[in-house]
């Protein structure tokens, strides 16, 4: 952009500093010399810079100055000093010490550290005796005296501090409110080229008959007609609009729904609050399992106790636990508890879902797949690789004709879509199914495994009693929210739900 198109683009903020430029090199010069204000001054050199009519630097420095208690010691003396004066003519108890000297209890306090440490009192049966070293003491002013004064009459930076100075410096600094650190910044202008021509040209003349902004009523009456408007220039670099969109891991757990849809399955839906019935008993979960401990779940006070489960169910899953019921099972070989299983916990899993979804299943509905994505608690330590509430996405394949390798290739083509192209099994134990595989996906970004996936067969002692017939259900559960901080390059998962705004509008969409 050539000068005269430059003027003619000049907001009249922009036109109202430029004439200052020359002389005032500094924000603060700036604002005292033209008039505005300090946002104002600022908005227009940033404008300014954007244009390459000026550069800016801005330079910080940290200054010591007095704090609260520092401006009071100024006028009444250190506490110290006080204390000293106090017991020069006549030995002291602490009550009376207190009374006349001023001094508050903390004060009190670091002054008795301070004098014994230097050796300025002695302590005989709770009275405070001044010694010769403490007399010399108060015969001229100390280090720390000179810096109080020092810091009330000058500017001090912090780098600037002499050996000594640093070192009354570091004793303050361990007192209550006497110092305090200010950080000052500088804001420094440097013309360019282009700038340096602006500021050597009457503005003022060339704009003075520029129009800023078209009006209705110039629209109306003709006014525009033959004159002259301000230049707006398109290119110029302007604040950044963030668009609305959706949070990050509601991205990722949209896309995995509808993953699971895109290959054929029905969606699983349900309360985050269920019965351990449901959460527990129904997946052939002992009641005196770790896993039921507070420990590890939360249970509701209110309410309580959930609705009883179907009789029929209910009598299948407490013969299941007993003595295996109908099947060639040992079950649990204890007496199952119907209240234990009526509690309302905070669901641990959406396994849940699966269970539940298997209880409402006719024979004519086979087979069938589902699927679900939903939030689950558990009672874990907050760390960087534990939440007490996570995301988790569950699938089941209700066949008579299922086997294992079709749950290896359900996960495979999972992980998959999911931007996870190594994945690796390994046995594993589960209490509701067998056999049981763990799995792993390979994360490119930070070039190692992590586990996501805990899958299986349902034992026949889940499937019975809720379908009424034993036939292979294929069952996994991967813990999405580690895959989206894997997909994310995320190391501490407590990050999905900082809530960092700055953070939300920077994430990349979800896609692969």
């Amino acid at each position: 952009m050539d000068t005269n198109n430059l003027i003619d683009s000049l907001h009249p903020l922009e036109i109202k500093v430029i004439p200052f430029l020359k002389e005032n090199k500094t924000l603060k010069t700036l604002v005292n010399a033209s008039g505005l204000s300090e946002v104002e001054v600022m908005r227009t050199l940033q404008w300014l810079s954007n244009k390459s009519v000026l550069n800016i630097t801005a330079d910080s420095k940290k200054f010591i100055e007095l704090d609260e208690n520092g401006k009071t010691y100024l006028e009444q003396g250190l506490p110290e000093k006080r204390f000293l004066i106090t017991i020069k003519d006549s030995p002291l108890n602490m009550n009376d010490l207190i009374e006349k000297s001023g001094l508050n209890r903390e004060e009190f306090n670091v002054c008795i550290g301070l004098l014994r440490k230097s050796g300025s009192i002695i302590i005989e049966n709770q009275i405070f005796r001044i010694t010769e070293l403490g007399n010399k003491f108060l015969e001229k002013e100390s280090l720390d005296e000179l810096f109080l004064k020092k810091i009330s009459e000058n500017h001090i930076i912090t780098e600037d501090l002499a050996p000594e100075e640093k070192f009354a410096f570091d004793n303050f600094s361990k007192r209550k409110n006497i110092i305090k650190i200010v950080e000052e910044k500088t804001k420094t202008i440097e013309l360019t080229d282009i700038g340096n021509q602006l500021v050597n040209t009457n503005i003022i003349s060339k704009t003075e008959k520029r129009i800023d902004r078209l009006t209705p009523e110039m629209l109306k009456n003709g006014d525009w007609k033959n004159k002259v408007f301000r230049r707006y220039d398109v290119k110029i670099n302007v604040p950044k609009i963030y668009r609305g969109k959706r949070h990050f891991v509601n991205q990722a757990l949209d896309y995995a729904k509808r993953v699971w849809l895109e290959m054929g399955f029905k969606e699983m839906k349900g309360p985050m609050l269920q019965s351990s019935f449901w959460n527990f008993d129904a997946l052939f979960t002992a009641q005196d399992h770790p896993v039921r401990e507070l420990q590890d779940t939360f249970f509701i006070k209110e309410p309580k106790i959930s609705k009883e489960p179907p009789q029929e169910i209910a009598k299948r899953v407490k013969d299941v636990h007993e003595f295996g019921g109908d099947l060639n099972s040992l079950g649990w070989q204890y007496k199952w508890n119907p209240k234990a299983a009526l509690q309302n916990v905070l669901r641990t899993h959406t396994t849940v879902l699966s269970a539940k979804t298997l209880a409402k299943l006719k024979k004519g509905d086979l087979p069938a797949k589902f699927f679900a994505v939903g939030k689950c608690f558990r009672n874990e330590t907050l760390d960087f690789s534990h939440l007490f509430e996570f995301n988790q996405t569950e699938g089941i394949v209700i066949d008579p004709n299922a086997n294992f390798k079709h749950l290896l290739g359900y996960l495979k083509a999972f992980a998959k879509k999911m931007g996870y192209e190594k994945i690796r099994f390994r046995p594993a134990y589960f209490p509701y199914t067998e056999p049981s595989v763990e799995g792993d996906v390979y994360d490119p970004v930070r070039k190692k495994w992590i586990e996501i996936i805990a899958a299986g067969i349902f034992r026949p002692e889940v499937v019975k009693p809720l379908l009424g017939v034993d036939i292979p259900v294929l069952a996994w559960g991967p813990g999405i929210d580690r895959m989206i901080t894997g997909a994310y390059n995320i190391k501490d998962i407590r990050e999905l739900y900082k809530n960092d705004l700055k953070q939300i509008r920077d994430m990349k969409e979800w896609m692969h």
